[in-house]
């Protein structure tokens, strides 16, 4: 409907650009000469005025029209290319910058549209002057028309060399702006620790190095552009002269009256104008097919498996896990190699090991953040392989080493747990984490702000809003990676304490190095190099004297000191 009335418009205001021309060259010849018909000049005149109103009246519709057209695609892509965000595997953001994800969403979206929206309704206005007043500059001399249309062919010439040339300068230029942005998104993430290695100068030469690759990408880019737009427009004016040359030798000659004259070099600047607008779109629309590759190229990006299909996990989970013979390798380097790990319901699990063994990608591979290789992983003799992955992830809360909370409220980071909670439910949940007390200490309590990645916070009471949210999800199996790593003692026991409740009744694997974190532990796993090398108790596993005896001596030395 929208782009029916934009259509509307633009015939409307290509028709009464031939108002004008046709009254002046009619007033010329036969008003202005024949004194008895002087009284007809104010009409003539005032027909023009209405014409012009008219055509402006439609350019404003248009305007508000296309505005409106506009942000609806604007929104409808970011939307579409958001949502495509979501449903890309976490393989996918390994290898790509926060900073250049970013860029194309909001800054290639909008190259795109100005070619979806503006370049083609730009376009049509154009085409449709450059047809229209073409046609009637041939029924009014198709002579002296033919050397104003001499040049069409080389304008058409160049643009087609300048659109095959510059392809790649714009795509370049698009590049450096995604590496710029992609360094100043880290810069301002780390701020912290630039500060703390004093390395503000070293960042800022980073800084204007990538400014200086944008500028260089830029001025290639815009050289083209100089040598392109001006040769166009010469080319273009060589019709206006010889229009002139030709015209006025009619003229002269008596085959053409004045009045008529004048009408065509009217018309011949109307004729040429949209030209220059199709000559600057072209300059768009190689800017916007570069922005829509990098958009389309996440578009057209294999989304995680069972991300919107797959069987529905039915009701809650009893919280049996068993992984047999599970191998997984991340970017051709073998992670996990044949493990075996039961979990029966209730059971807390301690994955131990040192550094790389492959204990996060345990859970990562539970959760489907990546897929395994070979091997089965069972939820209650279930295939997770076969379920959708919402579906899945609803039975699962995961407590990370590093505690990630939203720049928003207190209650807008727990509530991502549970939509819609009480505020009875929010609070029973901070209560069993520990968390009441600062809470409330807090200057708006739940509707406070806690900052970007919880900066207005201390580490332990990030970690405890996250246990909180982990709590508020009750779900029947918890993922705890490092949750009382890199706090005091005291915060740890803080910490532990809420840990106790988050695992009370529920399956608990358990990634620890502390050995008061895991020694209650139903069953230990000793990972070393992705292959499990011992299982058992705390008991059992100190009796065999062996890895995980040796790991306990460390973490108690640790402890101790």
């Amino acid at each position: 409907m929208l782009a029916s009335l934009q259509l509307f418009c633009a015939f409307g205001m290509t028709a009464a650009l031939f108002v004008f021309p046709t009254i002046t060259g009619y007033a010329v010849d036969e008003i202005l000469p024949n004194a008895s018909r002087h009284h007809e000049f104010a009409y003539w005149v005032a027909l023009t005025l209405v014409a012009f109103g008219i055509r402006e009246g439609l350019n404003g519709s248009r305007i508000f029209i296309n505005n409106h057209f506009e942000q609806k695609v604007i929104y409808d892509i970011r939307s579409d290319l958001y949502g495509k965000i979501q449903l890309l595997p976490l393989n996918w953001f390994d290898t790509r910058r926060t900073g250049d994800i970013m860029t194309r969403v909001v800054e290639d979206v909008t190259n795109m549209e100005r070619v979806l929206i503006d370049g083609i309704e730009q376009g049509i206005i154009a085409v449709l002057q450059v047809v229209g007043i073409g046609i009637y500059l041939y029924i009014l001399n198709p002579v002296v028309a033919g050397w104003a249309t001499l040049p069409i062919p080389l304008l058409a010439i160049g643009a087609w060399i300048y659109s095959t040339k510059g392809r790649d300068r714009y795509r370049n230029q698009r590049e450096a702006t995604s590496d710029m942005n992609s360094l100043l998104h880290d810069n301002i993430a780390g701020i912290r620790q630039i500060k703390s290695y004093a390395a503000e100068a070293v960042e800022h030469a980073r800084f204007n190095q990538a400014s200086e690759h944008l500028r260089q990408a830029t001025l290639r880019m815009m050289r083209w552009w100089a040598y392109y737009s001006p040769g166009m427009t010469f080319v273009k004016m060589t019709g206006s002269v010889l229009v002139l040359a030709f015209g006025g030798y009619e003229v002269m000659t008596g085959n053409l009256e004045l009045g008529e004259f004048i009408t065509f070099m009217l018309f011949l600047s109307l004729f040429y104008e949209p030209i220059d607008r199709l000559n600057s779109l072209n300059q768009m629309i190689l800017s916007g097919r570069s922005a829509a590759d990098r958009v389309f190229e996440i578009l057209d990006a294999e989304e995680e498996l069972h991300a919107t299909d797959g069987e529905i996990f039915q009701g809650r989970s009893q919280g049996s896990v068993e992984f047999k013979n599970v191998s997984f390798a991340y970017q051709d380097q073998s992670t996990l190699d044949d493990i075996l790990i039961t979990a029966e319901p209730g059971q807390t699990i301690a994955l131990v090991g040192t550094t790389g063994a492959g204990k996060t990608t345990v859970l990562s591979l539970l959760a489907r953040f990546y897929e395994k290789d070979s091997g089965k992983i069972l939820l209650d003799g279930t295939d997770i392989s076969t379920l959708n992955k919402n579906s899945l992830r609803n039975q699962l809360a995961y407590v990370t080493q590093e505690p990630f909370l939203f720049n928003g409220t207190v209650r807008e980071n727990l509530e991502l747990a549970k939509r819609g909670a009480s505020d009875e439910e929010i609070w029973k949940a901070l209560t069993a984490a520990n968390g009441d007390t600062f809470v409330r200490e807090l200057p708006n309590q739940l509707e406070t702000n806690v900052g970007e990645r919880g900066v207005k916070l201390s580490g332990g009471e990030k970690q405890r809003l996250s246990i909180a949210r982990a709590l508020l999800k009750d779900a029947p199996i918890l993922l705890l990676d490092e949750a009382t790593a890199s706090v005091d003692s005291e915060t740890e026991r803080q910490i532990q304490s809420a840990l106790d409740h988050l695992m009370e009744n529920r399956t608990a694997f358990v990634i620890a190095h502390r050995l008061s974190t895991i020694q209650n532990a139903h069953r230990i796993y000793v990972l070393e190099k992705g292959k499990v090398i011992e299982q058992g108790t705390h008991d059992q596993l100190l009796a065999e004297n062996g890895k995980y005896a040796e790991l306990c001596r460390r973490s108690f030395l640790a402890e101790q000191g």
